[in-house]
């Protein structure tokens, strides 16, 4: 085997290894995700709520906390995005790198 070859092979298993990555961060943020989509659905339910604030907790406005969990929301669904956009652009890399070695290694 080439030693061209066996470099495009060592690309691909970083390439795999980056993609196991993204998708452990992505299952974090959608777990993320679920448990604030949970928070503000119980807040609608309530007159008053209270967040933690350093090791304390404090009694907050509805509003306030509504709009905390909102953006907090729009945070991670823009970061399970972009992972996502990562995640194709790899997954299109190593599509394209394993066609390349598969063809070397016919000859």
């Amino acid at each position: 085997m080439k030693k061209e070859t066996e470099q495009k092979i060592g690309q691909l298993q970083l390439m795999e290894q980056s993609l196991q990555a993204l998708l452990v961060q992505k299952q974090q943020f959608q777990t993320q995700l679920v448990e604030l989509e949970s928070a503000l659905k119980e807040l609608e339910k309530k007159d008053y709520a209270y967040k933690i604030v350093g090791s304390i907790m404090v009694k907050a406005t509805k509003e306030e906390i509504e709009k905390e969990l909102k953006s907090k929301i729009e945070l991670v669904k823009l970061r399970i995005k972009s992972i996502e956009k990562q995640e194709a652009n790899i997954k299109e890399k190593a599509s394209s790198l394993q066609k390349e070695i598969m063809s070397e290694l016919k000859k």
